[in-house]
């Protein structure tokens, strides 16, 4: 049976095959590990991405990104009210989706079936883009919990990184030739999922001019896309910059999370890369041309799910929300800040005595009771602009289109 409490052992985090911790050499390895045989990465062999079965989701189909996503309202008062989910009745442009880290797979790659948490982080993080995109999300023999725990624990890293981008890759390459025809493309992943769509950009898209038409936007979550320091492109894209203004499209939407109060510690992972003269990326989907802003939060009613803290009440003397979604008009604002050099969204939560509503959200990376600051809120990194996120998909696909979005009906 695959264990919940290893997901809390990894965090459970939408985590990090991007990780900038190298894995422990062989020279450091006990002798039983440098002579065992290693396990095989993945029980299953190359998908077929011609076989719906290879895909989590896929437009017109009752799965993971089919999912309910009625949001129940919390007014400053205290009262509630739910918002239904319609999707748009003319859909005109396509989402592609790559989920992160969250496989509990005893391999170190993943298998080729959806388990529980495939679905879960989907419904979370991609059904709510069906009401305005269709939505192409493959199956990919991902690095698992397990194998990162196994660094974790000083083993050599055995995941095969390098099939995980090749699943994604061929997906990308099936969905080109059979599903696109023409439309406009927004690519979003989040962790390990962003690292992976990434990496297909820098080799795959970019190089290809007409390939490299075709993309809207990518979206790019809680990993760092490295661009020279005060400069929007030139890093890891010599092409897409940055997204800096309403009506630009073509363009990179990417940001690392931490609360305003807690910012990245030295060590972290999130906000810095090595290589001098660079700095992360980072833009407020809410404010693409900078400053504080008040989100779209859309948050999980029951918290971030494992490896965080639960949820507690929404408003004091409340009704038990019956939806999976929560939004709280004005409670959460965030800004691109550099801090110590580290580039991050910063949140606030603006809390207010005289609110009959919380003064704070779980989303901090909870374990044995510690909280580890290094991870920042990553595992709500897309909660706390989703409705930004959506509708700025949205107004970027239509510029592309040649629609001015005040024109747009």
């Amino acid at each position: 049976m695959k264990s919940t409490a290893l997901l809390l052992a990894l965090i459970a985090t939408p985590a990090a095959a991007q990780t900038t911790t190298p894995p422990p050499t062989p020279e450091n390895a006990p002798p039983a590990l440098i002579n065992a045989p290693p396990p095989p990465a993945s029980p299953s062999p190359a998908p077929d991405y011609k076989q719906d079965a290879s895909w989590l989701c896929r437009p017109g189909r009752a799965d993971a990104c089919a999912a309910n996503q009625d949001v129940t309202i919390i007014r400053p008062d205290g009262k509630q009210k739910i918002e239904k989910f319609k999707p748009d009745q003319l859909i005109q442009f396509d989402c592609f989706y790559v989920y992160p880290t969250v496989s509990l797979d005893t391999s170190p790659n993943s298998d080729m079936t959806a388990g529980d948490e495939e679905r879960t982080v989907a419904a979370a993080q991609a059904a709510r883009f069906s009401q305005k995109c269709k939505v192409y999300a493959p199956l990919y023999r991902q690095v698992t919990l397990t194998a990162l725990q196994a660094v974790l624990q000083g083993k050599p890293l055995a995941a095969d990184r390098a099939m995980a981008y090749a699943d994604v890759k061929a997906a990308w390459e099936d969905y080109l030739e059979r599903d696109n025809n023409g439309r406009g493309v927004v690519l979003i992943g989040h962790s390990q999922g962003a690292g992976i769509l990434k990496e297909l950009i820098a080799k795959e898209i970019e190089p290809n001019r007409a390939t490299l038409k075709k993309i809207a936007s990518a979206m790019l979550i809680g990993t760092n896309v490295a661009v020279p320091t005060g400069q929007v492109v030139g890093g890891d894209f010599k092409k897409m910059p940055l997204c800096r203004a309403d009506g630009q499209y073509n363009c990179v939407v990417t940001y690392v999370t931490f609360r305003a109060d807690s910012p990245p510690p030295a060590g972290s992972r999130f906000g810095k890369v090595a290589t001098a003269g660079q700095s992360v990326g980072c833009t407020n989907p809410a404010a693409l041309a900078g400053g504080k802003a008040v989100t779209n939060a859309i948050l999980g009613a029951k918290g971030a799910g494992f490896g965080s803290a639960p949820m507690g009440p929404w408003a004091t003397g409340g009704l038990p929300v019956t939806t999976s979604f929560v939004k709280v008009p004005g409670l959460i604002s965030a800004e691109c800040v550099s801090n110590d050099g580290f580039d991050y969204l910063a949140v606030t939560v603006n809390a207010d005595p005289k609110d009959a509503r919380t003064d704070t959200i779980v989303g901090d990376v909870v374990v044995g009771g510690q909280m580890l600051k290094d991870w920042g809120l990553h595992l709500i990194d897309m909660p706390v602009e989703m409705g930004d996120l959506v509708t700025l998909a949205d107004r970027q696909a239509a510029e592309w289109r040649g629609v001015p979005w005040k024109s747009r009906k």
